[in-house]
């Protein structure tokens, strides 16, 4: 290790990467053919795609994608300082990079660095293509599963000729199914794998020594937990009084509660029934009980302080649960609230955790520390109070979600705390699951858990934030007899089974392999025969799943964040993005849909949005519109008593004539909207037309229709205009500026309205 040898490569610029046996290695498979790499953290995952990615450059553009902003923003600095091509030539693409940018970097660029979702995006709105993208790096690959983006990618990508696919982990985790799903959609036909023990990887990684301590439970904390016991074993009680759990079920884990609670909502489905309604409410504050259990077991009493906080300000809300009111109400449950009031707040493990950094930082000064928690209220009681240890210079880290006095980091917060951890301005970071996966966070001395993890993929990547360029250290806070005992035998068991998973894993065969000639060049071992198989999956390719006539849907922008989109492409659709002012979806010069989720749908009524104004606009812009509403639990994800939800349904349909229709899931939504497509665009040879062409009878009518015509405009526009100026005449003749004084409409609005005005007729 004293003497470093470089890659030698004419793309790679020299004395910036260090030559390693085991990346050469990994490199060398994954040319030649689609490969999942699987390498602890701080081993040289993104070492690895560089060496595949200068073998794959002189055959086409290379795309890497990243779950993250943050993410992306370290690929792309990193490939900027190694690889040995212009600047210019590597796109950095995030959600604040302006769509119209996109496509002039996308066709310059030699490689683009991009979150999934933006390229997905970009993909449905036909503003870029694949066809010459010669290798996509799919970052932590373990997210490749059910609709996420990665997923979406690899389907468009192996339609393309001579295609690689690499994908990266430090963890994929122990189902098999599992890794079988990742590499089935990433159209991978082989895993790569590494582990400390490797003789290749040994020179490379430094003593991890690893220390699991067990913290005794305080007296006044069994002393709380009797008291939700005692509201636990009622609630258990209710529920076997009902029927819905045995008499032997003295507890329910976590998933027996999931089990049960998709159980009871099957059965309402089929069979509506106030006993059931009661079932999944008396669940909820089963969830809830246990919950603040477990919190006051393995987190302590100032976190269940806020826990409890936050369920007496939902109980207080006029949109909060019943199950949160019952439960705040239950004598036994306000004497625990009581009783927490009278503890100290003083938790085993935060002075445990005190100890330890301050012992660190005492040893050695310039040492920087982790401090993992499962929960952000815990989080910021370990930030506090390790100010209060002189050289410990604490900060919070955790994700971008906010509630109830919780506020989170944005993503620039993010960047700067962990600039600012390596510079040395902090030296503990107090982070929650946010500091586990991808992020360049700097090699650290000691990584503190302060309660385990059921998950071996967080553990993992949790333990690989030290050991990586020098000795380090992991500690591991266990509550005796709590569930912390239990998700660490778990994890520990999970992560050996990972192993062995992996090293047994014998993929299922994707489809015949053809072959193409591998570049050359580099440094990199090449295939004896030079060639790079390559994943061909005719099924894709093929349109006997399609309909027989191609038909076109409008979509608006918004939606591009569900899966139907995608489903009506799998389905043949020819899809269009654009921005639609009213509805979702546009088939025909006359139909008009509103797609909402069951869960949208309710929330739409709890609050405050005007439901009945986007029916109304719907009817007005369409003569046959129509409202989807999608998924199960209409009558059981939230707390509105059913003949509400009964009356508006009622109302939709009678009062305002927009026929409602029930979908499964958005497979089945797509399916109902490719089959009207296609009634309306084949059978009754009807055009798709932005605008609708509805019959207006009124005067206001007509003129609401007349300016609505105008692409850019949709009802609500054209009724402000016409309110602003009185007439379709002072519209037509306003200036741009008098324009852009009326809500929604923006310069380019304006422009186009004086476009369609003023412009010359060629005809």
């Amino acid at each position: 290790m004293n003497d470093v040898e470089y890659i030698n490569h004419p793309l790679i610029k020299p004395n910036t990467v260090e030559q390693r046996l085991y990346q050469l290695a990994l490199a060398g498979e994954a040319i030649r053919k689609s490969t999942l790499v699987v390498l602890p953290t701080g081993l040289g995952k993104t070492i690895v795609a560089l060496l595949v990615m200068v073998s794959r450059l002189p055959k086409g553009k290379v795309l890497l994608l990243s779950p993250t902003k943050p993410l992306v923003e370290q690929h792309a600095a990193f490939f900027k300082n190694t690889l040995n091509i212009q600047p210019e030539n590597i796109a950095l693409f995030t959600g604040n990079t302006p769509p119209h940018k996109r496509k002039a970097l996308w066709e310059n660029a030699q490689l683009v660095v991009s979150t999934p979702q933006v390229i997905e995006n970009d993909l449905l709105g036909k503003k870029i293509n694949l066809e010459n993208v010669s290798l996509i790096i799919f970052d932590e690959a373990h997210r490749a599963t059910g609709n996420y983006s990665y997923v979406y990618i690899a389907e468009k990508y192996i339609l393309q000729k001579d295609t690689l696919v690499l994908g990266i982990t430090a963890s994929p985790g122990s189902n098999p199914e599992k890794i079988q799903e990742v590499c089935a959609n990433l159209r991978i036909s082989s895993v790569e794998m590494r582990t400390d023990s490797d003789s290749d990887v040994r020179p490379y990684i430094f003593d991890k020594d690893i220390e699991w301590r067990y913290v005794p439970i305080p007296v006044e904390i069994k002393g709380l937990k009797q008291l939700m016991d005692k509201v636990l074993s009622d609630r258990l009680n209710k529920l076997r009084e009902l029927g819905f759990i045995t008499p032997y079920q003295k507890r329910l884990s976590k998933r027996e509660m999931l089990d049960l609670q998709a159980k009871l909502q099957s059965q309402l489905r089929s069979f509506p029934d106030q006993k059931i309604y009661q079932g999944i409410s008396l669940l909820a504050e089963v969830f809830k009980v246990s919950h603040a259990i477990e919190i006051s077991e393995t987190q302590g009493s100032s976190a269940l302080s806020k826990y409890f906080e936050r369920l007496e300000n939902e109980a207080r809300s006029k949109s909060g649960s019943k199950a949160a009111k019952r439960l705040m109400d239950d004598l036994s449950m306000r004497q625990a609230v009581h009783h927490l009031g009278g503890c100290d707040g003083n938790n085993p493990k935060l002075n445990i955790v005190k100890e330890l950094v301050a012992k660190q930082v005492l040893e050695n000064p310039q040492s920087r520390v982790i401090v993992f928690t499962n929960y952000r209220d815990t989080a910021e009681l370990v930030a506090n109070s390790l100010k209060e240890v002189p050289g410990i210079k604490p900060v919070r880290f955790v994700g971008q979600a906010s509630k109830y006095k919780d506020t989170g980091l944005t993503q620039k917060q993010q960047v700067e705390i962990i600039q600012k951890f390596k510079d040395g301005e902090y030296n503990t970071l107090v982070a929650t699951s946010v500091a586990e996966e991808g992020l360049d966070i700097p090699a650290t001395d000691l990584v503190v858990f302060f309660e385990p993890v059921p998950s071996e993929i967080r553990s993992i990547q949790r333990k690989g934030r030290t050991g990586r360029k020098h000795a380090g250290r992991v500690v591991v806070l266990m509550a005796k007899g709590s569930k912390d005992e239990a998700y660490h035998w778990s994890s520990n068991r999970k992560e050996k089974n990972m192993f062995w998973t992996m090293k047994n894993l014998d993929l299922e065969p994707q489809a015949p392999v053809k072959e193409t000639p591998a570049p050359e060049g580099g440094t990199l071992a090449q295939p004896a025969d030079g060639q790079t198989k390559l994943v061909d999956f005719p099924a894709q390719q093929t349109q006997e799943s399609k309909t027989s006539a191609v038909v076109k849907v409008m979509v608006d922008q918004r939606e591009i964040r569900s899966h139907v989109v995608h489903a009506l492409e799998t389905l043949g659709t020819d899809v269009t993005l654009t921005t639609l002012e009213v509805g979702d979806y546009v088939v025909s010069d006359r139909v008009g849909i509103e797609r909402k989720t069951a869960e949208d749908f309710l929330s739409t009524l709890l609050d405050g949005r005007d439901l009945f104004g986007q029916v109304s606009d719907l009817k007005r812009a369409y003569e046959r519109p129509l409202m989807i509403i999608e998924g199960e639990g209409i009558y059981t994800a939230r707390q509105v008593h059913p003949n509400v939800i009964r009356g508006v349904l009622a109302a939709i349909t009678i009062d305002f004539g927009v026929p409602i229709i029930f979908s499964r899931d958005e497979e089945d939504t797509a399916a109902l909207i490719s089959v009207i497509a296609k009634r309306e665009q084949v059978d009754s040879k009807r055009e798709i037309n932005l605008h609708g062409k509805k019959t207006a009878s009124t005067l206001k009518e007509q003129q609401e229709y007349l300016v609505s015509a105008i692409s850019e405009i949709g009802p609500v526009v054209a009724r402000n205009l016409l309110r602003h100026f009185g007439s379709v005449e002072r519209i037509m003749a306003a200036s741009r500026e008098e324009l852009m004084k009326v809500e929604l409409v923006g310069p380019k609005t304006a422009d186009r309205i004086r476009e369609v005005v003023g412009g010359e007729y060629k005809g």
